[in-house]
């Protein structure tokens, strides 16, 4: 549970501990992970890790090489590998019903100490708040980015919570809200609990109100709907043609949301040039382009020290840490051939996922098998994640990368036969 909450909520140690004790915390948990690694070796062969995975772990390891900041790419490589390591440590350990106890956990402490943290700034602070380790420039205009919270909850505006930013606090909303949801359908926690916790995470989405974790949700719904309509085709045909009708919204949907684009934007409460985003990524389109084969070399965090990101993009007179999306931020590090290693790392775990969520369970091969609600999770977290990826670069680090590391262990060592399959919860033969 500690790799969890330090890997989706590592601002949260940031903020209060400064990058010391933050530093400290990784290093108990990646030497933690080490040990379950090394005990469990007998569960998982390196062999059987997905190849994209250890590709790109690889390949972003060989760019320091060439890269143009070569002791931060040695720095963002071996955060790679000890974030990793930790994700691995997770998948080999827990069953999917073990996963989605602690996941369940996890973002009650995250949206939990949010609550009690924004109540405690607006009630006894009453002023904003920085991180234990931001001194302003200039403290009579304040860089509003550098807020830990800005006191806002008292006014029903954009909370930040423990992890200082309302667009993470709203992503950890939109996946808490998905593990809850599966909680509650497969009766693994009591109902009252159960609701209350489902509440927060609704009452946190609305609060932060993110365009990007709206969009998220209808996707996530529309994956959830589409899954449902498949496990209920008994028939090779049925299924095909739950296949062509899925394809086929998909399709409408996509077409649909292109060409109404601009009022759909203006629904979400976002600008044309998506609250600055495309002045960002017109930055990193131009910066890669000048090696566009296999990039500058891998950093993870862009150090805001370090050239060519230190007079880069400025945002409210902060420097901006990443591309604001995960695709581009590959392309500006890796390269095209960074992109496709990862691409295919991504495309191959959302395969497994989908398979895994409509399948049904066989604990025998001689039994018919069972449909549970817990495999869901994979392909409903990365589908909120693959949304995101969109216009934060989250899945290449700490929590987002944890999650797509786990989604893409699980599945690929349960699809081999390394670990156990999902155990059903409260499933019974037929059931959603």
């Amino acid at each position: 549970m500690l790799v969890l909450f330090t890997g989706i909520a590592g601002d949260f140690w940031r903020n209060l501990l400064g990058w010391y004790g933050y530093g400290a915390i990784v290093l108990v948990v990646v030497a933690l992970a080490i040990v379950v690694l090394v005990h469990n070796r007998d569960r998982f062969a390196a062999r059987r890790l997905p190849y994209p995975l250890l590709a790109f772990l690889i390949f972003a390891t060989l760019s320091i090489a060439w890269s143009y900041y070569r002791l931060p790419s040695v720095l963002g490589a071996s955060v790679q590998w000890a974030t990793t390591a930790a994700a691995i440590a997770v998948a080999v350990t827990l069953s999917w019903a073990e996963l989605l106890v602690a996941l369940g956990w996890v973002f009650r402490l995250v949206l939990g100490l949010s609550f009690v943290f924004e109540f405690i700034v607006s009630a006894f602070i009453r002023h904003p708040v920085y991180p234990v380790w931001v001194v302003p420039d200039d403290p009579a205009h304040p860089a509003k980015l550098l807020y830990w919270s800005r006191n806002l909850l008292f006014d029903a505006g954009k909370i930040q919570g423990i992890v200082g930013n309302s667009s993470l606090l709203a992503m950890a909303a939109l996946l808490a809200l998905i593990v809850f949801s599966i909680q509650l359908l497969s009766r693994s926690v009591g109902r009252f609990w159960g609701w209350f916790w489902f509440a927060v995470a609704v009452v946190t989405i609305v609060l932060t109100r993110s365009a990007t974790i709206f969009v998220g949700l209808a996707v996530v719904v529309i994956v959830a709907i589409a899954v449902l309509v498949v496990r209920r085709a008994a028939t090779p045909r049925g299924r095909s043609a739950a296949f062509g009708g899925i394809a086929i919204v998909v399709v409408v949907l996509a077409v649909g949301g292109f060409v109404f684009r601009a009022p759909l934007l203006g629904v979400l409460g976002k600008s044309a040039d998506f609250t600055g985003r495309i002045g960002i990524w017109q930055a990193v389109i131009g910066l890669a382009q000048q090696r566009p084969a296999v990039g500058w070399g891998w950093i993870s965090y862009w150090m805001p020290w370090v050239a060519p990101f230190d007079h880069l993009i400025k945002r409210g007179g902060v420097q901006v840490m990443h591309a604001h999306d995960a695709w581009l931020d590959v392309w500006l590090q890796l390269g095209i051939v960074g992109l496709v290693i990862f691409g295919l790392l991504v495309l191959g775990t959302l395969l497994r996922s989908w398979f895994t969520a409509i399948d049904p369970v066989k604990t025998h091969p001689a039994l018919a098998g069972t449909y549970s609600w817990v495999t869901m999770l994979p392909i409903l977290m990365l589908s909120a994640q693959l949304v995101q990826s969109i216009a934060e670069s989250r899945m290449l680090i700490e929590g987002g990368w944890i999650l797509l590391v786990i989604w893409a262990v699980k599945t690929r060592l349960t699809q081999s036969g390394q670990v156990p399959a999902a155990i059903p919860v409260a499933a019974t033969p037929g059931s959603a």
